[in-house]
């Protein structure tokens, strides 16, 4: 009786936000936008200091898992593993435009280590792995879309919406994609590429030309999600299970 009346306290507890997601959400929802727009409205050549912005914005709930304990040094190693391999994933396909597995390994760290994690794991991500494919005015667009899947992928994952089985998972993936990473990233092309006056007509053409882009993208995604979920959910919960990692 004692241990199901503390299962169902731990699940509950799961599912109520903490101040750390809450905060994460105020800056992904209020902040980041705000620093985004306020860069390419003021400054649009000023990317390298909104992407630090936005990667000092992140590091603030991820560090809040930390508020009771200092955090240790093979915690944050596996996250700068995670960002490496997503940054690799991407740089392996540098050779076929918009297939991008990156979302995928962001999904899964999401899921594996919270919402803080996946969101910081994105935005990093799409910062260092930009220094191969060009920095730009589209890079903190690109960190924002990235790390709003992760950050999407734990939430959903922590409230018992998101399962680990491939279907939901990958259909998650091609959602997320299609509907929040694609057409962010239409976004930033439709207020990069044309003027105040000829930004009416021209949306329609950016979003319909950008679907095939992120059908590619979110292609990858599901395929990436499909055959290699599973292998490395395995190693990364014998990882937080051996270290005790970012537990709640």
């Amino acid at each position: 009786m004692q241990t199901e009346q503390t299962i169902k306290a731990g699940s509950e507890q799961k599912k109520r936000l903490t101040k750390r997601t809450i905060a994460a959400v105020f800056l992904i929802v209020a902040a980041i936008p705000a620093t985004i727009y306020l860069g390419w409205r003021f400054a649009a050549r000023q990317y390298y200091v909104v992407s630090l912005l936005i990667i000092i914005y992140t590091m603030i709930p991820f560090f809040l898992v930390f508020e009771k304990r200092k955090p240790q040094a093979r915690e944050l190693v596996v996250i700068a593993v995670m960002c490496a391999i997503a940054v690799v994933s991407r740089a392996a396909f540098i050779w076929a435009p918009h297939f991008k597995p990156m979302t995928a390994v962001i999904i899964i760290t999401g899921m594996a280590f919270g919402a803080e994690a996946g969101f910081l794991t994105g935005a990093v991500s799409g910062f260092v792995s930009n220094f191969l494919f060009g920095q730009g005015p589209w890079t903190p667009w690109q960190m924002f879309a990235f790390g709003v899947s992760g950050f999407l992928a734990g939430l959903l994952h922590r409230k018992g919406l998101l399962s680990r089985k491939r279907l939901p998972l990958c259909l998650f993936g091609a959602l997320c994609v299609m509907g929040i990473v694609g057409p962010l990233l239409d976004t930033c092309a439709l207020l990069t590429l044309t003027s105040k006056e000829t930004r009416a007509a021209g949306a329609w053409p950016i979003y319909l030309s950008g679907l095939p882009v992120n059908a590619v993208h979110a292609t990858a995604t599901v395929l990436t999600l499909l055959f290699f979920s599973r292998p490395m959910f395995d190693k990364l919960d014998r990882i937080k299970l051996k270290y005790g990692m970012l537990e709640d």
